[in-house]
């Protein structure tokens, strides 16, 4: 590990927990996957040479912005923000629909998807943190300076709210905390969330009263989802994937089935991906679900200590709105999985299947991995100028 490790810059700790979950996904994928070999046919090994691909690519996209300047993020956060919006438009009009939901956009030629709502979370964070910085002195306005940081989370949100409420809601909450972070107005916080609620509402009043005209075409599936977690023992039928999700829970037990000898996996959709925490702890128990917990919450630590100890507040923001979006994604997946949440499509970060989240996972890790090796630049160069005078 010493040997590889000395070829990466930025943190150590974050690259060993990164490695480790990239390596062992690559396990869990093929252990994990036969439902979507019941479902779509193929192979185990068939969808594991797939995530081995998007892990290649993945570590490939992270190791060549690590040695990226810090820099360049805040001058492409612009045309990155707007890349986003125009592939959520497209994917809105020619997307490929699953489940009732065009979140996907098929990739000519080599037959994958790329599901545009991944890198817009990422696009939209690294703006909003570079618009802090630049109407830093104007938040406490509405026009010249709150409007302005605040527009462009309600557009990336509003756009991708119809078909991912989840993620739509994690991102939000987030944005928010970026611009709690940056000191903007509580007061204007609270008056954009309580005026979101307000819209939202309203916006379901109109579909209600008005269902051909389809403006939330997954309201239905929302409803009932709540509605099933609400009333779950009534429901036992409409909940059995949540119910299997919670007894391949507690079938794990301490120390688990063993790799590949989980038998619910197979009857839980999603498995592989918005189930996955289930399926882990069937098959390694509850003892390494506590570990994976901890490496969650180390990775988080880490991060938002360089983004902490950086004297640029741009990195700060960047480093904490990443931060706290990959710990909301994968508490949320746990929370799912345990019966606290109703069921919803959020993934585990770096573990899970799934291209176009990994690689976006990635390069946000990449991002922060270029800042930490900024911060090591700056404190050998301080050292060297400490021991020449």
């Amino acid at each position: 590990m010493d040997k590889v490790l000395k070829y990466l810059k930025g943190d150590g700790v974050i690259w060993i927990i990164t490695l480790l979950m990239l390596a062992f996904s690559l396990v869990t994928v093929y252990s994990f996957v036969p439902i979507l070999v019941k479902v779509e046919g193929g192979t185990p090994f068939k969808y594991l040479f797939k995530h081995f691909v998007y892990v290649l690519i993945g570590l490939g996209v992270m190791y060549w912005v690590h040695r990226k300047d810090p820099k360049y993020i805040s001058q492409l956060s612009k045309f990155a923000f707007y890349l986003a919006i125009a592939l959520l438009i497209f994917t809105f009009f020619f997307g490929t629909k699953v489940n009732n939901a065009g979140r996907w956009v098929r990739i000519p030629f080599v037959g994958l998807t790329f599901q545009s709502s991944d890198f817009a979370k990422l696009a939209l964070i690294i703006y909003v943190s570079r618009l802090l910085i630049k109407k830093k002195d104007k938040l406490d306005q509405w026009k010249d300076g709150f409007w302005t940081v605040m527009l462009p989370i309600i557009i990336i949100c509003g756009l991708i709210v119809k078909d991912n409420f989840s993620t739509a809601a994690i991102l939000f909450a987030v944005a928010t905390a970026l611009l709690f972070l940056g000191r903007a107005p509580i007061l204007k916080i609270l008056s954009i969330i309580g005026g979101g609620i307000g819209l939202l509402f309203f916006i379901v009043l109109i579909h209600k009263a008005a269902p051909d005209l389809n403006i939330l075409p997954r309201y239905d599936t929302w409803e009932k989802r709540i509605l099933n977690k609400i009333d779950d023992e009534k429901n036992v039928i409409a909940n059995s994937q949540s119910m299997n999700a919670e007894l391949a829970i507690y079938s794990g037990s301490i120390f688990g089935k063993g790799v590949g000898d989980g038998e619910l996996k197979s009857f839980i959709p999603e498995a592989y991906a918005d189930f996955y925490y289930a399926s882990f702890v069937e098959e390694f128990g509850s003892l390494f679900a506590i570990i994976l917990i901890l490496l969650y919450l180390i990775l988080l630590y880490r991060i938002m200590r360089i983004g902490l100890n950086s004297k640029n507040n741009f990195d700060t923001y960047v480093c904490v709105g990443i931060g706290m979006l990959i710990l909301s994604q994968a508490t949320v997946n746990m929370l799912v999985c345990t019966g606290i949440f109703p069921v919803t499509g959020q993934n585990m970060p770096l573990l899970a299947m799934g291209g176009s989240a990994l690689i976006m996972t990635c390069l946000a890790i990449g991002i922060v991995q270029s800042i930490a090796a900024r911060q090591q630049g700056v404190s050998e160069k301080e050292e060297n100028q400490l021991q020449s005078a």
